[in-house]
């Protein structure tokens, strides 16, 4: 596993620098997890949503890929900045789903580790953007750490490394977000 994260950070380093060749060779080394990224957010959505987890995962990757003002550090750096990406997309999605049904049968959003999926997803998804984009205003630590662990999916361990910080002012900081946003949530209600 270290090798391929070598290679991977080099493939985006050379990505970087503009070498389109390696856009082409860092697809196989990265589609599985992008997959399973994808993957985890759509569980999380409503039984019937029509977005398929490899439309997800390329639609995220030909925004990374075209992204020209990213300089790519390493693998980390990528799969975080692609789980955002991917929150963008489910959101905007959300958003046009929602849009001839705002507010009908919405339900209360848990921001947990084990997200429990439901059939009113597509308003909560963009109930919690909204309060994340709050938070992001004053505290965007915070909101970095809930953008990874609801919508990236990724661990305490995995958000730290993301991060560069400890495990423990990770959990202590997702902690506290989870207690402001159920707040903005249960205040929207």
């Amino acid at each position: 596993m270290a090798a391929a994260s070598v290679d991977v950070t080099q493939l985006l380093l050379r990505v970087t620098d503009g070498d389109r060749a390696a856009v082409d060779t860092l697809l196989p080394f990265i589609y599985k997890e992008l997959r399973a990224l994808a993957a985890s957010y759509l569980r999380r959505e409503r039984d019937s949503h029509t977005l398929e987890a490899t439309a997800l995962v390329h639609g995220a990757y030909l925004r990374l890929v075209d992204q020209t003002r990213v300089q790519w550090q390493n693998r980390a750096h990528f799969f975080a900045v692609a789980a955002s990406q991917m929150r963008r997309i489910l959101v905007d999605y959300a958003r046009a789903h929602g849009a001839s049904k705002r507010g009908a049968g919405s339900e209360k959003v848990t921001l947990d580790d084990g997200i429990i999926a439901s059939s009113g997803r597509s308003g909560e998804l963009v109930a919690v953007d909204e309060a994340l984009d709050a938070l992001a205003q004053f505290d965007p630590i915070k909101a970095r750490i809930v953008e990874l662990r609801f919508f990236g999916g990724l661990s305490i361990e995995e958000t730290s490394t993301v991060l560069e910080t400890s495990e423990a002012t990770v959990n202590r900081q997702w902690r506290l977000a989870k207690a402001w946003l159920y707040g903005q949530l249960k205040a929207g209600e």
